[in-house]
């Protein structure tokens, strides 16, 4: 049975388009609260399990050993947009480890910001590893390795010791196995894992509360999200969602986007994790699927709810800036 339609593009009055998916709201225990769709069924998570990923830098002591700050630990669960502070920040987290960009492994692309952009082009300049959305997140894997005299080379592999410790943390905190069989290789060529929406939920519950983790894990859980709390900046960029959102309702929602339409989120006070998935890839469905689950189970208050309104429910545009139709959950999410 397919997924149901929990997305609808609105032109006007008339419904132009929709988005199918699925998604999950969980707590620490594995307990379902609320779900839609294929909840069970293997997605690959890609840069939404970040934060999950951060977690043997910090609790290993290695962040400590290499002075690493908040802004450094919220970039090292980032999908930067390559603004200049993001670069900057990179940079310095590579010197940190006593690396540079030659040992990074990402790869290059433009940067996400059109500024960033922009600006590199006027000056006839291609952009470098460090402009790669991933590059925090790489050098925090090198800042691991450093901190553990593991060699760089390699960082990337599933053989090595930093990937080997990744791995180990993402089970433990979705309590699923990950094996060969669900392995691929990520946009920035790590290894990527499927796992169910439900795990990644029961993860992110796990994130938010620390039920069922050794108290170092608990314990880096809640430094990387006061770090993203107080420097949502470099986890984005500017005008993105995870920064804007973050921004505006940070003490309450932790939230992490990743390719494909794949959004995980976490509220602390509630202790439930979020994880939907839009079946066409859509970053503008998955948007709107997480901003409407926060909105439903993250106890937000009637002032709360009327300034998430442009997240829950966005306006469309044209190349004038004509308001021409609105974005609105569908289906299981509509309300």
């Amino acid at each position: 049975m397919a997924n149901p339609i929990v997305v609808e593009a609105l032109r006007g009055e008339r419904v132009e388009s929709a988005h199918r998916g699925s998604g999950a709201v969980v707590d620490a225990e594995g307990r379902i609260v609320f779900a839609f769709g294929d909840a069970e069924q293997p997605i690959f998570p890609r840069s939404a399990v970040k934060a999950l990923q951060a977690l043997p830098l910090v609790e290993s002591g290695a962040a400590d050993a290499l002075s690493l700050t908040d802004a450094e630990l919220a970039l090292a669960v980032a999908s930067h947009s390559g603004e200049p502070e993001h670069v900057a920040l990179v940079i310095g987290m590579l010197a940190k480890a006593g690396a540079g960009e030659r040992d990074l492994c990402c790869g290059a692309h433009w940067p996400i910001a059109a500024a960033a952009q922009q600006a590199l082009a006027s000056q006839r300049l291609q952009p470098s590893q460090v402009h790669n959305n991933c590059s925090g997140k790489h050098a925090g894997f090198l800042c691991l390795a450093a901190a553990n005299s593991w060699d760089f080379a390699g960082y990337i592999e599933p053989t090595h010791p930093v990937q080997g410790a990744v791995k180990a943390a993402l089970e433990d905190m979705l309590g699923e196995t990950l094996d060969d069989s669900r392995r691929a290789i990520d946009g920035c060529s790590i290894p990527t894992y499927a796992a169910s929406l439900l795990g990644l939920a029961r993860g992110f519950a796990r994130f938010a509360s620390g039920i069922g983790l050794s108290p170092e894990r608990a314990k880096a859980a809640r430094r990387l999200r006061q770090a993203v709390r107080e420097n949502p900046f470099y986890v984005a960029g500017s005008g993105r969602f995870d920064f804007e959102f973050m921004t505006r309702f940070g003490v309450k929602v932790f939230t992490k986007t990743g390719a494909e339409g794949v959004f995980c989120a976490a509220l602390p006070h509630e202790g439930l994790g979020l994880a939907v998935k839009a079946d066409d890839g859509a970053g503008r469905a998955a948007e709107v699927m997480i901003a409407s689950l926060i909105m439903r189970f993250g106890g937000f208050d009637e002032a709360e709810r009327a300034a998430a309104e442009r997240f829950v429910r966005p306006k469309l545009t044209n190349w004038r800036g004509i308001e021409v139709g609105v974005l609105r959950p569908a289906g299981p999410l509509a309300v």
